[in-house]
């Protein structure tokens, strides 16, 4: 008895699952306003469009995720208290030379670097999420040069 592809000893078809490559899939565009809304939960959202993982065809080893345009950076909100108290720290590598900023000097000098640290956060830190980052693109009003593109609105609760 021939086999046809797919099948068992008893002719059963077998499930096969589909890995995606990397040209065979297409990237879709979204906007998301991010007035008024928390940055950790907006963060995680965008992680999810940012990796693929919102589609059936993810594939943990390749980059099948969407571009995201977020707007109005400056206007998205902190819970309790970590305006003031949540910290951001940078070291040069020179001995003693750490810099700090609280996120409420972030959000007043650069609302943009506030949203990608948060989303970065929950991206692998591998070649892949370095990739996947590159994807996210954070503007401070509400206008954004990626009209060309055809973005959908993603609203994000």
């Amino acid at each position: 008895m021939q086999l046809k592809e797919g099948e068992n000893e008893e002719g059963e078809g077998l499930m096969k699952t589909k890995f995606m490559k990397k040209d065979e899939h297409e990237r879709k565009w979204y906007v998301v306003d991010a007035q008024s809304k928390v940055l950790g939960r907006l963060a995680t959202r965008i992680a999810i469009y940012l990796r693929g993982k919102n589609k059936a065809i993810f594939t943990p080893n390749v980059d099948t995720g969407d571009f995201i345009i977020v707007v109005n950076a400056e206007k998205i909100k902190l819970t309790g208290n970590k305006l003031n108290d949540k910290v951001y720290y940078h070291h040069s590598g020179y001995i003693g030379n750490i810099k700090s900023e609280t996120a409420k000097d972030r959000l007043q000098r650069q609302p943009d670097k506030l949203v990608r640290a948060a989303v970065w956060g929950m991206l692998p830190k591998n070649r892949l999420g370095r990739a996947m980052i590159k994807k996210l693109k954070i503007y401070k009003g509400a206008k954004h040069p990626h009209a060309a593109q055809k973005p959908e609105a993603l609203d994000i609760k």
